[in-house]
């Protein structure tokens, strides 16, 4: 087996060995099942660091036959091949290794679920198939088909393993997102079918060369171009989310399992960036073009609405889902300025997010577990009884809201220094909602550790001191975090903290392909 595929389908062993485990044998089942995150995550690691030492990635493509669609010998022998295809760049390099770190320690931090673990870990496992396959495919088809993989897994994951109103969010999800795969299928069909191709690099190579265009199996006008951009930029909009399609979003943060919603705000809300990038300007330059001033608005219109409906949230997870839309807006205000600068802040603040949305919801997932609530209103004083908690949580809001030396400044700089270059008027008016942030989450993570201790909370926070009656000395203590929380929350904070100071990390492996996106966009 091949780099490619063996990163990606690594994680497929782990599931074959859980099937034939126990479903009471817990130990085993977390054992594996993390352990099955681990080769991919090492593999991830090696071709960073590999592309960091100048090693070509194209050296780790991968193409064979799969299924012929039609055999038409007066067309080339690539027409209506469709080819199991792998490849990476720089760009779908960064989200592998991210999609891979997260992985294991959402895996790690899976020792939270208490029932039916052994279909809990196949299904994530699953999800990291589909995850690790989507950046890794280098043809529509396969992209497909590991889009509609996490599709069904998170939508089993939010269903079986989620709160009270588990149902409702996995049908929220699967109709959105369904619709929005619906809505991207139809235009990779349209592609094929004028192409002859579902290669990423032969469709850039029709869509650009005026030779190959003339070429064309059915030529595409121009209003075709805009419609099958517009399609494209509508799929994707529903997975960021964009406003006013956020609604699915809120729900699935709240309802799934909090090691879920790690992968969910740190992963796949990210192939919406990938793909408007990869496919809306990859594909479609000059379309997109007419294009970035809507994007520009509506990446406004999502930061100042999500934050604004953050500050008026009471319980911790609405306001990070808020918060989530919030900053998705920031990716679309980079890719709207449609510069370097804006481009590469979308890609740094999709990463950024990702870490510190995962961060967050790991802490989120240990105050379920140890109080029971994340109501801001039910919760204070947690830094005398759970100061190590308190001080992870506090550098988590800090990099919510972008403070210098943190992952999150680094995106948000770089996303408006673009947007200022080009739109200064709509950039001022985005940049609100960077105040707003510093508002929503300084103000719920301060009530949480150093607020007024909650009468109700106080006997379990070993408080009350020596008045305790008999009832409160038998009710369980909280404890702070452990090892087993504390080192994947140790891991969030270094990353977070190493791409907030050294931002190069991430420039580096994007040079080549901002350079070729650039060339594209005649900039």
């Amino acid at each position: 087996m091949s780099f490619l595929s063996l990163l990606v389908f690594s994680p497929l062993l782990g599931i074959i060995l859980l099937a034939f485990v126990r479903r009471t044998d817990t130990k085993t089942i977390q054992w594996l099942g993390t352990a099955a995150t681990v080769p991919p995550l090492l593999l991830a690691l090696f071709a960073f660091i590999q592309s960091g030492s100048g090693f070509r990635l194209e050296q780790l493509d991968e193409s064979y036959d799969w299924v012929r669609l039609a055999n038409l010998p007066f067309f080339t022998d690539a027409a209506y091949v469709i080819r199991y295809e792998l490849g990476i760049d720089g760009l779908s390099l960064l989200f592998i290794v991210l999609t891979a770190v997260l992985g294991t320690l959402a895996a790690v931090a899976s020792l939270l679920i208490k029932v039916e673990k052994k279909g809990y870990f196949m299904w994530l496992l699953a999800l990291e198939i589909g995850m690790l396959g989507v950046f890794a495919a280098a043809n529509f088809i396969w992209f497909f088909l590991f889009l509609e993989v996490t599709l069904v897994a998170m939508f089993l994951l939010v269903g079986k393993w989620g709160g009270f109103e588990r149902e409702r969010a996995a049908y929220g999800y699967l109709l959105y997102n369904g619709l929005g795969s619906a809505l991207l299928l139809v235009v990779i069909a349209v592609l094929v079918a004028r192409t002859g191709t579902a290669n990423f690099a032969l469709l850039h190579e029709t869509l650009h060369n005026p030779v190959a265009e003339g070429q064309l199996i059915a030529p595409l006008t121009a209003e075709a171009r805009y419609w099958l951009l517009g399609g494209l930029l509508l799929a994707f909009a529903v997975k960021l989310p964009a406003v006013p399609l956020h609604r699915w979003l809120v729900r699935v943060h709240v309802e799934a399992p909090p090691p879920v919603v790690m992968l969910h705000a740190g992963v796949l809300l990210k192939i919406a960036t990938y793909g408007m990038i990869r496919f809306g300007i990859g594909l479609f330059p000059d379309e997109f073009r007419a294009f970035a001033g809507a994007i520009a608005v509506l990446g406004v219109i999502n930061i100042l609405y999500g934050a604004l409906l953050a500050l008026r949230q009471r319980e911790l997870k609405h306001v990070l889902a808020y918060s989530s839309v919030s900053h998705m807006g920031v990716v679309l205000v980079g890719l709207g300025a449609l510069n370097e600068a804006g481009i590469q802040g979308a890609v740094f603040q999709s990463v950024a997010h990702g870490l510190i949305a995962a961060l967050s919801f790991l802490l989120v997932g240990v105050l379920a577990n140890r109080i029971g609530t994340t109501d801001i209103h039910r919760l204070g004083g947690l830094a005398k009884a759970m100061p190590i908690f308190s001080g992870y949580l506090l550098t988590a809001a800090l990099a919510l809201l972008g403070l210098p030396g943190l992952a999150g400044f680094v995106g948000e700089l770089t996303a408006f220094l673009g947007l200022f270059e080009t739109k200064p008027a709509l950039a001022a008016a985005g940049a609100l909602g960077l105040i707003f942030a510093a508002v929503y989450s300084l103000r719920a993570i301060l009530d949480i550790t150093f607020g007024h201790t909650r009468e109700r909370y106080e006997s379990t926070l070993g408080l009350r001191g020596s008045k305790e009656s008999a009832a409160s000395v038998s009710e369980p203590r909280v404890i702070d975090l452990q090892a087993k929380e504390a080192v994947p929350a140790f891991v969030l904070v270094a990353l977070i903290v190493a791409v907030g100071v050294y931002p190069q990390l991430l420039a580096e492996p994007l040079a080549t392909v901002l350079e070729t996106m650039m060339n594209g966009l005649g900039g």
